[in-house]
């Protein structure tokens, strides 16, 4: 068994996936380690989905202008070509998706590593000399010459005794969690007759003690499947993501939330007297948990002034979307036609390392900034730029921290990226 790669990325989410890929691409040895048994993250294991807008629109031509990177596009075309039925740009089929990533790494030379639990890093003179990993045989170690945290929770960076911050600056509070469920048998000509009435009626229920779940609506996404909707309401306040104890009370509370929300359907709106609960997802949504404090804090007045960085290297335009961490309501600042931010190398730069950087929701910024970029396509794209970032430090024989971002910044422009 190798125990050495050029570089080690952990987590094998969106984010993972592309920083080990894009990698991989340029000539770079990787191994990908994800605890879990597929690719895919908050896709394949919390059922999250559709993908959330990843263009945007000239504002007098209506030219459609993608801000993901070419690496995300190629996923959504494999998408099309396996399914045959992805009707959009934002839906999908979760078990395809698994498939299509696994032969994607495989294609570009990933070595891949599931059901491995990264428990230690050994750091010296702010450097990642090697991960401990446990897995079926027990601890193994793995050396590297750069490392990049994709696991969401910036787990590695923690490990690695980087500094972090956790939720909003004022109480630390996350975003809510959610635990996304499917329900079948539904007839969804009747469900698309009475919507209308689905959020007045429930906000009655809650009115009257029937409903606990603080969350102001009911969320429903149709599905590529006959029967089959999607529902992403649950909302799980006041707990930390971060501590095991209370994300089991998490899951717990969200898994009462569920039959309490298909309670209130099945016995009071047409369309689905005989549904059912199809399933669950094996683990609750995350919006938020720890953010690195890196060479630079993206800020919500970043994103409004639709800032543009000598080191940018990825670019957004979701809404700031902050789910209330204390209960009802949701802020929502939408971005006009041909807007959009970008986000600067700094901030997937952990203070103080060298060898190790972070990508997907978990890189630098405020609690309001991370409300934005936090979706798939746009962590998608932070991988991508992380890891043709290695792909640089490997050709120049310089640090992550000391990288020609000129250079990156060229590659990334032949792979799709507006910067």
């Amino acid at each position: 068994m190798k125990n050495k790669y050029e570089l080690i990325v952990v987590g094998g989410g969106f984010a993972g996936f592309a920083a080990a890929v894009s990698a991989a691409k340029e000539g770079v040895d990787v191994l990908l380690i994800e605890r879990n048994n597929c690719l895919g993250g908050a896709a394949a294991n919390a059922l999250v989905m559709p993908f959330m807008k990843y263009w945007t629109n000239h504002p007098e031509t209506k030219e459609r202008k993608y801000l993901c990177g070419n690496l995300f596009l190629e996923i959504t075309d494999e998408l099309k070509k396996l399914s045959g039925i992805m009707s959009t740009m934002s839906d999908f089929d979760e078990e395809i998706l698994k498939l299509v990533l696994n032969r994607m790494a495989k294609k570009y030379g990933v070595t891949l590593l599931f059901h491995a639990t990264v428990t230690e890093a050994v750091v010296q003179d702010g450097k990642v000399e090697s991960v401990k990993v446990y897995g079926k045989s027990g601890t193994l170690e793995f050396y590297a010459d750069h490392l990049i945290d994709a696991t969401g929770d910036a787990e590695l960076c923690a490990l690695s005794g980087c500094e972090f911050k956790l939720g909003r600056e004022a109480d630390k509070l996350c975003q809510p969690m959610t635990l996304c469920f499917r329900l079948g048998g539904v007839n969804k000509t009747e469900f698309r007759k009475n919507r209308a009435m689905i959020d007045p009626l429930y906000r009655q229920f809650q009115e009257k003690g029937l409903i606990k779940n603080p969350r102001e609506n009911l969320l429903i996404f149709d599905t590529l499947n006959d029967g089959v909707l999607h529902i992403n309401s649950t909302r799980i306040i006041k707990k930390d993501p971060t501590d095991p104890f209370e994300i089991t009370e998490a899951e717990i509370e969200a898994r009462e939330q569920v039959f309490e929300l298909y309670g209130f359907l099945k016995d009071n709106i047409p369309g689905f007297e005989h549904a059912r609960v199809l399933s669950t997802a094996m683990h609750i949504g995350i919006r938020e948990s720890r953010k690195i404090v890196g060479e630079y804090v993206l800020t919500e007045q970043d994103l409004l002034s639709l800032a543009r960085f000598d080191d940018a290297i990825a670019h957004a335009n979701y809404a700031i979307d902050i789910h209330n961490p204390e209960g009802c309501g949701t802020h929502w600042h939408e971005f006009k036609s041909g807007e959009w931010y970008e986000i600067p190398y700094r901030c997937l730069i952990p203070k103080g390392m060298k060898n190790l950087l972070a990508a997907g929701r978990c890189i630098s910024s405020t609690h309001e900034a991370q409300a934005s970029y936090r979706i798939m396509p746009f962590c998608c794209e932070l991988g991508q730029a992380a890891g043709c970032a290695v792909a640089v430090a490997k050709e120049d024989g310089k640090s992550l921290h000391g990288i020609d971002v000129k250079k990156l910044q060229k590659k990334l422009r032949v792979e799709g990226f507006v910067i």
